[in-house]
């Protein structure tokens, strides 16, 4: 098929921070199983969730009480779960979640779920911030939480589109967006959870950007709402679609939970291709600087 439909869902926390892992988990489930339903009536095919859907952006925090939200893929619970809904509504899901490998191991991952339920793989988010927002001693504190991704940056053949992920603080860097494309997807998933104050002035800059250079669509998805109690700022939403021109096509609102519907155009991939040759007047003999420490 030529053409594709993209839902991309941004929600809020609506629970305090104070309350246990497993109240987290449960009303954040059952909210996007709801969304995701409502999605595939109006015509999903492809529907991609935000960093860490499942609760709170806790990362504002260093505690070890979130280390117990985190599950194996695809082995866990959730995964489990939602490889069900996916067969049921013949959709293919990009689930971010907390991922623990062996006794104690964690990543910040994105499991990828087939339009048959099948378990198709995961990435693991590689760049991985540590960086203080506002003067209350809230953050992006992330490496008390994640590794770095060590499984490279695959592609995923589903059977709608052939589907990258790359997860908030990496849209940053470009070489993992182009490495993406040489793997040959047509969309990449950016789940994200930002605020205001720090990342908004690029957050529709970088992403068209690299939809530019690489000749794929891009699908940033970023939280809505202030969450308690580390009122770290605004997650200011805006989940959007963005072609290979550069161009937005679909946009969300910046406070509202919403389901932000955008359409994939193959042919314009080609399209942009065939102008402009970016892949074949590459120069990878000279950029030898660009992986040295």
């Amino acid at each position: 098929m030529s053409k594709v439909s993209i839902a991309l869902i941004q929600a809020a926390n609506e629970l305090h921070g104070g309350e246990s892992v497993e109240a987290h988990k449960a009303a954040a489930i059952e909210k996007h199983i709801r969304m995701i339903r409502e999605a595939a009536a109006q015509g999903a095919q492809i529907v991609s969730l935000q960093e860490i859907f499942y609760g709170p952006y806790f990362c504002a925090e260093q505690q070890t009480k979130w280390y117990a939200a985190a599950e194996e893929i695809p082995n866990g619970p959730t995964t489990r779960l939602f490889q069900e809904l996916a067969k049921e509504c013949g959709i293919v899901i990009i689930l971010p979640i907390y991922e623990r490998e062996g006794i104690a191991t964690y990543y910040n991952t994105a499991a990828v779920i087939d339009a048959d339920g099948a378990y198709v793989g995961k990435y693991r988010k590689h760049h991985i911030p540590h960086v203080a927002v506002g003067g209350g001693g809230g953050g992006f504190w992330e490496k008390f939480y994640f590794k770095p991704g060590n499984l490279g940056y695959p592609v995923f053949d589903t059977a709608y589109a052939k589907v990258g992920v790359y997860i908030c603080y990496d849209r940053h860097f470009p070489e993992g967006a182009r490495a993406l494309g040489l793997n040959g997807a047509e969309i990449v998933f950016n789940p994200s959870a930002t605020v205001a104050g720090t990342s908004e002035y690029l957050w529709k800059l970088e992403q068209p950007a690299h939809a530019v250079a690489n000749g794929y669509y891009v699908a940033a998805i970023n939280r809505v709402g202030v969450e308690e109690p580390w009122n770290m700022g605004e997650f200011y939403g805006q989940s959007y679609l963005v072609n290979p021109r550069g161009a937005i096509t679909a946009i969300g609102s910046r406070d509202k939970e919403e389901i932000v519907m955008g359409v994939l155009d193959k042919e314009l991939i080609r399209e942009v291709r065939e102008v402009w040759q970016f892949y074949r007047d590459r120069r990878p003999e000279t950029y030898d600087n660009l992986v040295s420490l």
